[in-house]
C-alpha cells in the first residue's frame, strides 16, 4: 500500500495528537523527535512491504505456466509467498 509523504506526516500527527491526550504518556524526548521518529518506522515498514510484494511478484511470475492475476490460485500463491517472504525477514 503506497502512501505519501503527507499522509505518513498526517498518520504521525494524529498519534502524536492522541499521545497528547493521554495522561499516562510522558515523553523522554521532544514531540517533534518522537513524531520524525513514527514518520520513520511507519515508511520502512512500508518499505518492506513493497520488497515483499515485488518478491512474491517476481516468484509467481517465475512459474513455468501462465497464473491470471486476480484468480483464485494467483490469490492463494501470492498470500503463501507473502507469508513465506516475511517470516524471511522476521515478521
Amino acid at each position: 500500500m503506497l502512501l505519501s509523504r503527507e499522509k505518513i506526516n498526517h498518520i504521525s500527527k494524529l498519534i502524536m495528537d492522541d499521545f497528547d491526550n493521554r495522561e499516562e504518556l510522558d515523553y523522554l524526548q521532544e514531540p517533534n523527535d518522537v513524531r520524525l521518529h513514527i514518520v520513520k518506522v511507519v515508511t520502512d515498514e512500508l518499505k518492506v512491504e513493497d520488497e515483499v510484494d515485488a518478491s512474491v511478484q517476481k516468484i509467481l511470475q517465475s512459474y513455468s505456466r501462465n497464473i491470471r492475476e486476480g484468480s483464485a490460485e494467483w490469490e492463494v500463491l501470492s498470500e503463501k509467498h507473502y507469508k513465506e517472504e516475511m517470516q524471511k525477514r522476521g515478521f
